[in-house]
């Protein structure tokens, strides 16, 4: 890891990058995709940190290249890439104030889980590339209670796969933004699980390009949320080509006076035919206090396209808990075990057995914490 002074990145594209910034500002509830994540308010006059946030990597598996972006002469597929994909707010604020970051190399199919943690304050930049017929598992964990902004690009190559598992645990206090921002060539896959247990504000934003034939992304969550706690994610998937495929999950429990929200948009540009998207977005509210904000859309401007989505937010099944009491199991015992099971369809598809049981884990200490 590394903190040092420069951004493998050229001083003019950072400076258009801070122009973008300081012409938008700081989202705030009056920008229509932070209605519900008021970034302004959050931080207040604070602001984020002038510093960079820290990375650490674990072990690198063989057909993974790592390249410090706070180094000089940067290898070509950084200059080629890092800062060419699409650009958000926030993520421009991450690419003109980070003085450092983390690049991969994916080469071949990588061996094993690679752990990738993000902690400290400030803004921090992550670029991954895989190239054709490359294969990663990527385990991101959050760390500490910080303000941190989070700029991450992804480029897979023909028939790249990347399984990313990203646990963000529960951090009072802290304000911690994440964009990602992603293309697909034909047959590359993207298969990730987002499990996030809250903050002051949590936002994980992606926006994610399928632009060959056969491309697919799918995309599963789940948040547990006490407390004060806030969780939002917001996707974006635009199936650019045809033949293209996405699928998204995402379960919400919320108690306490918590804040779980869900924004999704999917786009079939013209001319993408036999496009598929599936979005389904369910929140359980376990106290009167608490909220869930489920915005799930379509925008569709091809034919011959197979699209769906839908939005629930409520209590248990009454009908399902009198069932259960009814043979003897205690309301609170009923009330677990339909909690879980509810969570539970958006925890399979995790395909890594250990990295499964730990995000099960971790729910469980957090539905423990939320119930007390």
């Amino acid at each position: 890891m590394s903190n040092s002074s420069a951004l493998a990145l050229p001083v003019a594209r950072r400076e258009q990058a801070a122009s973008h910034y300081r012409a938008m500002g700081v989202p705030h509830r009056r920008v229509e995709e932070w209605k519900y994540s008021d970034l302004a308010r959050a931080l207040g006059e604070e602001g984020f940190s002038d510093g960079t946030a820290c990375w650490h990597i674990g072990p690198l598996p063989a057909g993974v290249e790592i390249f410090d972006l706070a180094e000089p002469n940067a290898p070509e597929w950084v200059r080629k890439h890092l800062g060419s994909l699409k650009e958000s707010v926030m993520s421009a604020a991450s690419l003109a104030y980070a003085q450092g970051g983390v690049a991969l190399h994916v080469t071949k199919v990588a061996a094993g889980p690679l752990a990738l943690e993000f902690s400290g304050a400030g803004h921090v930049r992550a670029l991954i590339v895989m190239d054709a017929g490359a294969s990663l598992t990527l385990q991101e964990n959050l760390a500490g209670c910080d303000r941190r902004n989070i700029g991450v690009e992804i480029v897979l190559g023909e028939k790249a796969q990347l399984h990313h598992v990203r646990i963000a645990p529960v951090a009072a206090g802290a304000v911690q933004v994440e964009e990602v921002a992603m293309t697909l060539a034909a047959g590359a896959g993207y298969h990730s699980h987002y499990a996030s247990f809250g903050a002051k504000l949590s936002r994980l934003e992606l926006d994610i390009a399928l632009e060959g034939e056969g491309a697919e992304a799918n995309l599963s969550g789940v948040s547990v949320l006490g407390e004060d706690n806030h969780a939002d994610i917001t996707t974006r998937i635009s199936h650019a080509v045809g033949l293209t495929h996405s699928t998204q999950l995402f379960k919400k429990v919320a108690g306490g006076n918590s804040r779980a929200i869900y924004q999704g948009k999917v786009s079939v540009e013209k001319g993408a035919n036999g496009s598929d998207s599936r979005q389904t977005a369910k929140a359980l509210l376990l106290s009167r206090q608490a909220e869930a904000d489920l915005k799930p859309e379509l925008e569709i401007f091809a034919d011959d396209v197979k699209c769906a989505h839908g939005a629930a937010v409520g209590d248990l099944d009454a009908d399902s808990l009198f069932y259960l009491r009814a043979r003897g199991i205690p309301e609170t015992d009923a009330r677990a075990l339909l909690i879980h099971a509810f969570l539970e369809d958006a925890m399979t598809g995790i395909a890594n057995a250990d990295l499964r049981e730990q995000v099960r884990g971790a729910v469980n200490d957090a539905l423990g914490r939320v119930s007390a």
